[in-house]
């Protein structure tokens, strides 16, 4: 019976799983900011505007298991700041976009998207994370650096 359970199991994870990853910006070479009063040191703005606002160009922020994403997502959004400097406020509403990876024990990994609001302003945005992928973290446009 354990079997046949593990066995329907694999079959329903390779079928949700895309066979090649649609991902554009996973860079294994780049390097994770440090992180300094609970927020990320990020130097960099991003140059492409779908950062972080398109599936296929997510926040690489990984590889990291599934307990460290709150806390990492956190040193992120305390690093930047709305445009004109207002506070964010953020939350997870989703997973999606089941793609291939090597840095996940079943092979499989999903990008998160996080809900943002603007403090003083009905301006929300959603932006994709994935914490199984390296790749440049920087500001997405539309947001800023917080100063220090």
């Amino acid at each position: 019976m354990k079997l046949l359970y593990l066995t329907f199991l694999l079959i329903v994870i390779t079928s949700c799983t895309s066979t090649k990853s649609t991902i554009q910006n996973i860079d294994n070479s780049a390097v994770k900011p440090s992180v300094s009063n609970n927020a990320f040191e990020i130097t960099q703005y991003a140059t492409d505007s779908k950062y972080g606002f398109d599936a296929d160009f997510p926040i690489n922020i990984g590889p990291l298991n599934q307990r460290q994403e709150e806390i990492n997502i956190g040193y992120f959004f305390n690093a930047i700041e709305g445009k004109s400097g207002e506070k964010l406020s953020y939350k997870q509403i989703d997973t999606c976009c089941p793609f291939p990876t090597n840095t996940d024990g079943i092979g499989a990994g999903t990008l998160s998207i996080y809900e943002v609001s603007f403090e003083g302003t009905d301006t929300k945005k959603l932006l994709y994370f994935n914490i199984y992928e390296k790749g440049l973290i920087a500001c997405p446009k539309g947001f800023s650096i917080k100063k220090r």
